[in-house]
């Protein structure tokens, strides 16, 4: 009985600040209001509370045990080891398949490349579309080659 006193005495003082918010023609925050005035009655009337009990009362149980029983700590420890190892798996995946040192390309001496960069030259008038080579087929990537072009020039 309690429990729906309050949950109604809150609903309301959220609906008199809803009214006041928009009285003063501050009709979004209003609305903002007024709607978390309707969760404690909703929640009354949905019968959360006693879940929401139930739920701090179990969280609360955990945590005390969690401070003195070593089973829980086992478990955080192999919750530990699993999320590194999940990590660990992923930033290697990222870098790529892990190479034994007999496909690992032997070292070479690097291509010659300037050390200062060329000036640039002047921009070229727009080529007019080329017309489709026999052996080639369309693949909507035709804007693509000239970049593809400029960096097989750089050797890249």
């Amino acid at each position: 009985m309690l429990t729906a006193a309050i949950s109604f005495l809150l609903t309301a003082a959220g609906v008199a600040v809803a009214g006041l918010r928009a009285r003063r023609r501050r009709f979004l925050s209003a609305t903002r209001w007024f709607a978390v005035a309707l969760l404690p009655a909703g929640l009354y009337l949905t019968g959360l509370f006693p879940l929401a009990s139930t739920i701090g009362r179990e969280f609360a149980d955990w945590a005390a045990k969690l401070v003195f029983d070593p089973r829980v700590w086992a478990g955080i420890v192999l919750l530990g080891v699993s999320a590194v190892l999940l990590v660990t798996t992923r930033w290697v995946g990222r870098r790529g398949a892990v190479e034994t040192p007999a496909e690992r390309p032997a070292a070479g001496a690097a291509p010659e490349r300037p050390a200062v960069a060329r000036a640039a030259k002047a921009p070229k008038a727009p080529k007019a579309p080329e017309k489709q080579q026999p052996g080639k087929r369309d693949d909507g990537l035709g804007d693509f080659a000239d970049i593809e072009e400029i960096l097989r020039k750089r050797g890249i």
